[in-house]
């Protein structure tokens, strides 16, 4: 019986896996090349940390290695990782290859002799080599390393008069694997090797992930709930290595009654073992580049509700995050590209990582004897009172609150994400001892955080934004409609966080609002926090 594995690429033999077999056709073409006599490409394979990069291109080595015409050579760097050393690497890299090809008389030892292993008459066919993890080197090796292969492509391209097979090279295709584009991103001399191809690998399609677990119920014959399979979708949004992982926790480290449908209840009670009990290499990795200094104040940007984030590549922190798999992009067209986070799940961990560093503990929010029976009965919760019970808290004890929270460097202000943390915080506090369950959710990846709070049956919608202007509050209010449709609840609680706030204005905003479209109530609440520069 084969099982759901996120250890490093999948065995064919044992794992349930998903064919891919148009990104390995893909590379496969590029690798061999249109015509024989004209070469294959030099490409860069590239995407996030456990994307299924290593795997994809050991299927193109297998098949390769069925083609007579071809030597394929498939080589780790991995263990080069320390060496900062090009003459060394190179020296290093040849004779792998050269134990690889049965090339025993070669030696190589500086890099300006690395060309020599690729000349016709050292090679007696033509060669496609897979160089994976090639992006752990330095950059200094990595830029030498890339001028060979490109003076070695262009000697190869110029001969055009010649077969592949009398060209003065016979490195035929050339692949790259790498978490980044590195191939003269860091180059401060420019790019030694812009005459390569890229292959991105992205995660796996809805419909992908519908078939890897199609393939796990017609075999173990265990039905799982189509909103299970659906939900799964969601939360990783076909992140392989997260997937697999999941797939793991729910079909077998939880799977006790295989007799019995997977459903929704398992999937919740699993799902919040992930979140907040289970480690997993994948998640620790990019927690631990999203909270590094130069990339955090970014990362806690990005919570803010106020405006999209526009994506660009060349931006070396968003080069940083994307590739280590803290945020992705939303395309809405093909000019119009934003920052997100990849998928809920992994902006829920960061989240909690973020709120629960910056407040350890909120203690004292009532005197132990205290009536709290105008917020919370056995029956129901009083929102409004809730919430202006925190605005009370949030005075009272403002500068505490904000004493250690990270700023903004342009303007030292706080920023927004901040009282997102708090608030959150502070529910789950406040409901210490209740049966209460706060629980934060984003909807879009981007732009839109929200709390629901289960209690007695009944779920309450708490929509975050900040008070900018009012066209962004009307916005708001439609929205939240929205989301409030989704959750299938006709009534939803819009919070509004501003710095100042004065009687007339909050009786003026904090009017019912009821969509014509959904039949929603939306209650818009202010939350005033003073000024944010404290």
């Amino acid at each position: 019986m084969r099982r759901f594995s996120s250890y490093g690429s999948p065995n064919k033999k044992t794992d349930y896996y998903v064919p891919r077999e148009a990104l390995i056709a893909n590379a496969l073409k590029q690798l061999k090349g249109e015509e024989l006599d004209d070469g294959g490409h030099y490409i860069t394979v590239w995407a996030p940390r456990q994307t299924g990069k290593t795997w994809i291109m050991q299927e193109v080595v297998s098949r390769l290695e069925l083609d007579e015409q071809f030597d394929v050579v498939y080589l780790s760097l991995q263990f080069l990782s320390e060496e900062n050393d090009a003459d060394t690497v190179a020296e290093i890299v040849a004779h792998e290859l050269s134990k690889k090809l049965n090339l025993d008389k070669l030696s190589i030892t500086s890099l300006k002799d690395l060309h020599l292993l690729f000349e016709r008459g050292i090679l007696t066919k033509p060669l496609i080599l897979i160089l994976d993890e090639f992006d752990v080197l330095e950059p200094a090796v990595i830029a030498k390393l890339v001028a060979v292969f490109r003076h070695i492509y262009m000697t190869r391209r110029s001969q055009t008069n010649l077969s592949t097979a009398d060209k003065d090279y016979l490195l035929h295709g050339l692949a790259l694997i790498g978490v980044r584009a590195v191939l003269g991103v860091e180059n401060v001399k420019g790019s030694p090797f812009n005459v390569q191809r890229s292959l991105h690998i992205p995660n796996l399609t809805h419909d992908e992930v519908i078939e890897l677990f199609n393939w796990y119920q017609q075999e173990r014959h265990q039905q799982i709930e189509p909103e299970v399979v659906e939900q799964i979708w969601y939360e990783f949004q076909g992140q392989p290595g997260l997937t697999c992982w999941f797939g793991e926790l729910l079909t077998e480290t939880y799977n006790h009654a295989t007799e019995q449908p997977i459903t929704m209840t398992l999937f919740k009670g699993v799902y919040a073992a992930a979140l907040n009990l289970l480690p997993n290499n994948n998640i620790l990795n990019i927690i631990s580049k999203a909270k590094q200094e130069a990339y955090k104040p970014y990362v806690l940007e990005l919570f803010q509700t106020r405006k999209k984030l526009n994506f660009t590549y060349d931006d070396p922190i968003l080069n940083f995050l994307y590739m280590n798999g803290v945020v992705s992009i939303e395309e809405v067209s093909l000019n119009e590209h934003y920052v997100k986070f990849p998928c809920p799940y992994i902006q829920k961990r960061l989240f909690n990582y973020f709120a629960r560093e910056l407040y350890q503990g909120i203690d004292r929010l009532y005197d132990p004897f205290e009536d709290l029976s105008d917020t919370i009965t056995d029956q129901s919760l009083n929102i409004p009172r809730l919430l202006q019970r925190y605005e009370q808290y949030l005075q009272a004890n403002r500068e505490l609150v904000l004493k250690e929270a990270p700023r903004r460097k342009n303007d030292l202000r706080v920023f927004e994400a901040v009282f997102q943390f708090h608030l959150y915080l502070y529910l789950v506090n406040f409901f210490c001892g209740y049966e209460v369950q706060v629980v934060p959710e984003f909807p879009t990846g981007n732009g839109e955080i929200d709390l629901l709070i289960r209690y007695a049956g009944q779920l309450f919608g708490l929509e975050l934004k900040s008070f900018a202007n009012q066209p962004g509050y009307r916005q708001a209010l439609k929205q939240a409609a929205k989301y409030a449709k989704n959750l299938s609840v006709t009534d939803i609680w819009l919070v509004l966080f501003v710095e100042a706030v004065d009687d007339q204005n909050r009786q003026r905003f904090q009017m019912d609002y009821t969509d014509n479209n959904t039949g929603v109530v939306v209650h818009p609440v202010f939350v005033q926090t003073g000024s944010w520069l404290l």
